[in-house]
């Protein structure tokens, strides 16, 4: 697969209702949940990044 053909992927920071942070990954058409409770934003956006090469380096 070249990588003109790979779907587009990015993590999306969002505050909670009850003012914490979290990530949700967008792969694709693909929507992987928000995850987390990260004091802030940093936090949140630091994580959904480890997630994302997690996710990567599995295939």
């Amino acid at each position: 697969m070249s990588s003109d053909n790979k779907p587009v992927t990015q993590v999306t920071i969002e505050k909670r209702r009850n003012g914490r942070w979290s990530f949700v990954i967008k792969r694709g058409a693909v929507v992987y949940p928000a995850q987390g409770q990260f004091t802030s934003q940093l936090e949140a956006h630091a994580a959904g990044q480890m997630t994302l090469k997690a996710l990567e380096n599995k295939r």
